[in-house]
């Protein structure tokens, strides 16, 4: 046993063990389709490096189902999945989405709906008037302890004014 190749090997099992040299996978041994070696760090083109799920429109659902439905003779609906590369659970999602009335809904765009400009501005709007309302109420107040203020030291000045003129 050559030391690249690890063992793996289980207690109790009758087989042999098998190395890791046996188990790969035929692009890991290095080669491609058609049993020609790969050159070094070239991947195999028939290989998908990450599958990637397929996506299907509306309008497009929509066209197949009715090709679907125009089918006539037999055979011709596995002629046409074949042809389209689809699956007969393909049509009868496809079928359930449509009398559920989805199919319509599929091509809008998704997520909230855009704010009106105009109901953004009357929100924008409403908030700077609170603010202001908020500020004069303050200010008021501000005038109003200042006007006590004002009427008090009067008061005192006024007193003091009165009793020094008596004192005289």
């Amino acid at each position: 046993m050559n030391s690249t190749s690890t063992v793996l090997w289980e207690p109790g099992r009758a087989t042999a063990p098998a190395t890791r040299q046996d188990q790969l996978g035929v692009a890991e041994l290095g080669f491609v389709a058609g049993g020609r070696a790969a050159p070094a760090g070239v991947p195999d083109p028939e290989l998908v490096e990450q599958a990637k799920r397929r996506s299907f429109t509306a309008k497009y659902k929509a066209e197949i189902l009715a090709k679907a439905d125009a089918c006539t003779r037999p055979g011709e609906v596995g002629e046409l999945l074949r042809r389209e590369g689809l699956y007969t659970s393909h049509l009868t999602y496809w079928r359930k989405q449509r009398t559920d009335g989805a199919l319509k809904e599929l091509g809008k765009p998704r997520g909230r709906k855009p704010v009106d400009r105009r109901d953004q501005e009357i929100a924008q709007l409403q908030r700077k008037l609170e603010r202001s309302e908020a500020e004069l109420a303050k200010m008021k107040r501000v005038v109003e302890i200042q006007g006590n203020v004002s009427a008090l030291l009067e008061e005192m000045l006024g007193t003091e004014s009165a009793q020094r003129s008596t004192e005289r």
